[in-house]
């Protein structure tokens, strides 16, 4: 359900915007998608695990809150992020 190390490591080098960047919203979106698709598969084959569905959907809530953050402050970068993600908005 969580991603590896590695996984995270490959994610904050592709979307960071320099070498010590692990914190900013590009990157946060980007991890918490991975873990959102993780999660979505599991819950494909567990359906009734309505604890990890509760973590789900507020995960989807964070995403979502920082995705619209970063649309008010720059909206190139969220363009950007939604492409690359292939998230539907």
């Amino acid at each position: 359900m969580s991603i590896t190390q590695e996984r995270k490591q490959e994610l904050i080098k592709e979307f960071a915007k320099d070498d010590k960047d692990t914190g900013s919203p590009e990157v946060q979106v980007a991890i918490l998608t991975e873990r959102i698709t993780n999660l979505t598969e599991h819950l494909k084959v567990h359906k009734q695990d309505y604890h990890s569905r509760r973590g789900l959907l507020m995960m989807v809530g964070l995403r979502r809150r920082l995705l619209d953050y970063l649309r008010r402050k720059e909206k190139a970068r969220y363009d950007t992020v939604v492409q690359r993600l292939k998230l539907r908005r």
